[in-house]
């Protein structure tokens, strides 16, 4: 196989999220969410596995016709905010004029941030909460908190999207690494899990959630508190 031909595989490869996408929101238009998030789950581990391979197999040299960020940013937006909003909003989690609230600052708030040039940090973290509702939202659809504890987390999320708080990327940060890869991999474990016992509430798979969930949101701003000594 030419290194053309590999690197044109990773973008096909990467297409593929968004033939996972359609399939989450046919789910979710039936109000199938534990469907919906299974999905949601295997465009996730496509989207972790494509960048290593886009830099493994030198897409940008081989196979720059097509713009991989571009195709992953058009992906991201549809799995990682678009279909959860809607989920949200449809499930009936948030009600009245909360539900109203989330779709619009989660849609609109991610669309500026997808488009900001300044979302990666220089150790490759992201500058700001990287809009993974995707994330945010299946774990509201697992504990079912209260409608307002919901109001209160998709608000701080949104704000903390433009804030200089650091939020690790599990594969391209390479401080804690070691931990931060094995923690989402793991949430991606209980994820899919959790989606499909249908988010049965005594399934362990919610503290899988729940502690895996808490690592990655806090991780980088840990980081920040606590900078390496070439940062300090």
């Amino acid at each position: 196989m030419t290194p053309q031909t590999r690197a044109l595989a990773v973008h096909l490869f990467t297409a593929t999220g968004a033939v996972f996408a359609m399939l989450a929101m046919l789910a979710a238009v039936d109000e199938k969410w534990s469907l919906m998030f299974v999905w949601l789950v295997v465009a996730f581990f496509v989207d972790g596995l494509d960048g290593p391979m886009a830099r493994r197999y030198e897409v940008k040299t081989y196979a720059a016709q097509f713009d991989g960020v571009l195709l992953d940013l058009i992906i991201d937006y549809l799995t990682y905010v678009f279909i959860p909003a809607f989920a949200l909003f449809k499930s009936g989690l948030m009600d009245g004029w909360t539900g109203w609230f989330a779709i619009i600052v989660i849609t609109f708030a991610s669309a500026m941030y997808f488009a900001d040039t300044r979302m990666k940090t220089k150790d490759n973290s992201f500058a700001g909460f990287p809009g993974c509702w995707n994330m945010v939202v299946l774990v509201i659809f697992a504990l079912e908190p209260n409608f307002w504890v919901s109001f209160v987390l998709v608000s701080v999320l949104a704000v903390g999207m433009f804030v200089p708080l650091k939020f690790v990327h599990p594969v391209r940060t390479e401080r804690w690494r070691l931990v931060t890869l094995p923690m989402a991999l793991a949430w991606t474990f209980f994820a899919g899990w959790a989606a499909w016992v249908d988010f049965h509430p005594e399934s362990w798979a919610h503290w899988g959630l729940v502690v895996t969930s808490i690592y990655l949101l806090f991780a980088g701003i840990a980081q920040q508190v606590f900078p390496a000594q070439d940062e300090a």
